[in-house]
């Protein structure tokens, strides 16, 4: 279904009469910013979906659980230590 020409003026004069010429800008304005912050959610979402893909392939465990379990494998202490000071013992 397109939009013809007469259906878009239509639509331009019910605007006017509606919200007035002054309110037209900040209307299209929030609508933009509308829009925007909609296809952030949706970007949010498909990351989150990725990172509960990832969680899933791990057995459920998180990322620090499986480092600590390596750690623990390897005989290396993680107490009082950074998940990236583990990672670099266990590169060693």
């Amino acid at each position: 279904m397109a939009f013809g020409t007469q259906e878009l003026v239509i639509v331009l004069v019910a605007f006017f009469v509606l919200f007035g010429a002054e309110r037209l800008p900040k209307l299209a304005r929030s609508m933009g910013q509308a829009k925007g912050e909609f296809h952030q959610g949706l970007a949010d979402v498909k990351k989150a979906g990725d990172i509960t893909e990832e969680d899933m392939e791990r057995g459920g465990r998180t990322e620090t659980a499986e480092l600590a379990e390596k750690a623990e494998q390897s005989d290396v202490d993680i107490e009082g230590k950074t998940p990236e000071e583990v990672e670099d013992e266990l590169s060693d």
